[in-house]
């Protein structure tokens, strides 16, 4: 009887024990979430029934479409290599001050990339830097001395002195018999302008409606030789009533002889226009400072009287000095002076270095150069 017992005691503990491990092994099966639909744009569908093979093949998502500005179009059919060319993008618009345009076909010494890079310095915004002006001007006076020396005059070359060409080696010349030719005195002491027009002779000046504005210039500076007949020289000296002339009449011994001749022709017909003789010992004084500054060669007119300018005037205003057969915005084709298409001597001047040098004091502030056409707002 006491085994019996025994042996059903042990039985429920027994099937008690497996009674617990059975429901803790129940309880600890959870159900499968159900599954997380695919929104419409990713849902795959199932494989069609009988496909072989299809269980574990999936298709591959759409491409993602793109922005209308990056879509690149499918290569055309049979372009054999095309698929991995995709076109180059759009070019970026350059600002319009700073478009230039292509050069005409057949233009034959057209300097494109040269004039591009001339004219995206040209086209910076100027703006008048004082510090950089005075600094400059200081400089050409205590160096070239114009105030005092730029015209020869009978208080700085005084009867008996003799004057040194400076354009050629050559006996020096007695002023006693043309000493009454020269001013009394320099018409550019203790005088400074407020503005001032300086006029170049290049073919860019042409059709440049700039004329009303180089006229009504303090100083109109011409150098054009009296050649043939007086009255037509005069005629066109009119309009200039009395403005001063300077004539580079001791740079060569060939330049006295016509200097003198234009002198004696405004006496003639007592013109109000005052002729006045550029000082040889001004020029060289010039050709020193400007060779020091790297230019080696003579230095042209427009760069002696734009140099004389900035020691006289506070404001410089340059206009004609484009240094290219080529117009810096047309591209067309110029000729070699407003005035006619005669060549120049070549290797004579350093023209372009010239300009390099005026753009460089252009971008400083120190100086304007005016190109294209001319308006009233560009002043």
């Amino acid at each position: 009887m006491l085994s019996s017992l025994k042996m059903l005691f042990s039985l429920m503990i027994t099937l008690l024990f497996f009674g617990i491990l059975f429901t803790t092994l129940v309880s600890d099966v959870r159900p499968s979430p159900p599954p997380v639909p695919l929104p419409p744009a990713l849902k795959v569908p199932s494989p069609p029934k009988g496909c072989k093979g299809c269980s574990d093949v999936r298709p591959s998502p759409p491409p993602v479409p793109l922005p209308p500005a990056l879509k690149v179009p499918s290569p055309p059919k049979g372009c054999k290599g095309c698929s991995d060319v995709r076109p180059s993008p759009p070019p970026v618009p350059l600002p319009p001050a700073l478009k230039v345009p292509s050069p005409p076909k057949g233009c034959k010494g057209c300097r494109g990339s040269l004039i591009e890079k001339v004219m995206a310095r040209y086209f910076q915004t100027w703006k008048k830097e004082q510090e950089n002006s005075t600094k400059f001007r200081d400089l050409l006076r205590s160096t070239c001395h114009g105030f005092t020396k730029a015209v020869v005059s009978q208080d700085n070359t005084p009867v008996g002195a003799q004057i040194v060409y400076d354009g050629e080696k050559r006996k020096p010349l007695s002023v006693t018999a043309i000493f009454n030719t020269f001013a009394k005195r320099n018409p550019f002491s203790n005088k400074t302008w407020d503005t001032c027009s300086v006029v170049g002779n290049g073919g860019i000046l042409s059709n440049s409606t700039c004329g009303e504005m180089i006229d009504s210039a303090q100083f109109v500076i011409r150098f054009r030789g009296l050649q043939e007949r007086r009255r037509p020289f005069m005629e066109s000296m009119r309009r200039y009533n009395d403005s001063l002339m300077l004539l580079p009449a001791f740079s060569y011994s060939t330049n006295t002889a016509v200097s003198l001749r234009a002198l004696y022709t405004i006496e003639d017909f007592e013109s109000p226009i005052r002729p006045v003789f550029l000082n040889p010992e001004y020029l060289q004084n010039l050709h020193s400072f400007w060779r020091s500054k790297g230019l080696n060669k003579r230095l042209s007119s427009g760069l002696m009287v734009a140099s004389l300018a900035l020691e006289l005037c506070t404001n410089v205003h340059l206009y004609g000095f484009w240094p290219f057969d080529q117009h810096p915005l047309s591209h067309q084709p110029l000729n070699n002076h407003y005035y006619d298409n005669v060549p120049s001597k070549k290797n004579v001047h350093a023209m372009p270095a010239e300009f390099d040098h005026l753009l460089r004091l252009h971008e400083q502030g120190v100086l304007k150069i005016h190109l294209g056409e001319c308006r009233p707002s560009s002043r």
